[in-house]
C-alpha cells in the first residue's frame, strides 16, 4: 500500500476534505505545511497544494497539485463514493458546485471586509442568500436519505466530509479572521447540517483526526 505526504498551509483552507479522506483511509501519510506565500510560488498556477503518494513497490512516485483531482483520486481509490453510479454523479456535481461556492464566497468576504459599513453589509446580505441556495441544496439531499446524519445510506462518504470541511472552514478559520462571517454562518445553520456535522465528528473513521484537530459542532447546540 503507498504512503502519502500531503502538502498545504497550516490552516483548514480547503484542505481539510483531503485530510479527513487520507485518515479515513487509514492509511500511512505525514502533512508539511507551506508558507502560503512562498508556496503560492512554487506550485503550478499558484495553487498551495500538493499530495505525493509514494509507492511501496518502487514505481516513481505520483504527485497531484489540484484540491478536487486529489479528493475524487483518493475517494474513489479508497471506497468513499456511493454503490449507485448516479449517486456517484451526484456526488461530483456536488462537489463542482461547493468548490465554486467557496471562491465566490472567500472572494465576497474579501470584498465585504475591506468595503465600507454600508457597502459591507450589502455584500455580507448576497453572501448569505448564496449561502442558503447551499445549505437548502445539501438539507434535502440529507432529508432524502431519512436524515442520518449521513448524505449516502449508512455510511461515511466523500461527500460527507466535502460537506463537513465546508463547514469548520467558517466556524473555525473566520472565528479569528472574520468572526461576523462565523457568526452568520452559524445563524444559518440547518439542524440537519448540525446533525451531519456531529455524526461526522463521531465516526470511528475519523477518530484520530478528531482527537488530534478538536470538533466543533457543539457550537451548534443550544
Amino acid at each position: 500500500m503507498p504512503s502519502y505526504v500531503f502538502r498545504y498551509v497550516n490552516a483548514v483552507g480547503f484542505g481539510e476534505t483531503t485530510r479527513l479522506l487520507l485518515t479515513a483511509a487509514k492509511v500511512e501519510w505525514t502533512e508539511e505545511s507551506s508558507d502560503l506565500e512562498q508556496a503560492r510560488l512554487d506550485h503550478p498556477n499558484g495553487i498551495p497544494v500538493v499530495l505525493i503518494q509514494k509507492n511501496s513497490d518502487g514505481s516513481p512516485d505520483v504527485v497531484f497539485n489540484k484540491f478536487v483531482t486529489i479528493e475524487r483520486y483518493l475517494a474513489r481509490t479508497y471506497g468513499f463514493l456511493p454503490a449507485n453510479p448516479e449517486q456517484v454523479e451526484l456526488q461530483d456535481q456536488l462537489r463542482d458546485e461547493q468548490s465554486a461556492l467557496m471562491k465566490l464566497l472567500l472572494s465576497t468576504v474579501a470584498l465585504g471586509i475591506a468595503a465600507a459599513q454600508d457597502v459591507r453589509e450589502f455584500v455580507f446580505t448576497a453572501f448569505e442568500r448564496c449561502l442558503e441556495m447551499f445549505l437548502g441544496s445539501r438539507v434535502k439531499l440529507l432529508r432524502m436519505n431519512g436524515n442520518t446524519g449521513y448524505s449516502f445510506g449508512s455510511t461515511l462518504s466523500y461527500t460527507d466530509m466535502a460537506i463537513y470541511s465546508f463547514m469548520k472552514l467558517f466556524i473555525v478559520d473566520f472565528a479569528t479572521s472574520s468572526k461576523e462571517i462565523a457568526r452568520r454562518f452559524k445563524c444559518k445553520m440547518p439542524p440537519e447540517l448540525a446533525k451531519l456535522a456531529a455524526t461526522v465528528e463521531a465516526d470511528p473513521l475519523l477518530e484520530a483526526h478528531m482527537s488530534k484537530n478538536g470538533r466543533f459542532a457543539n457550537v451548534f447546540q443550544g
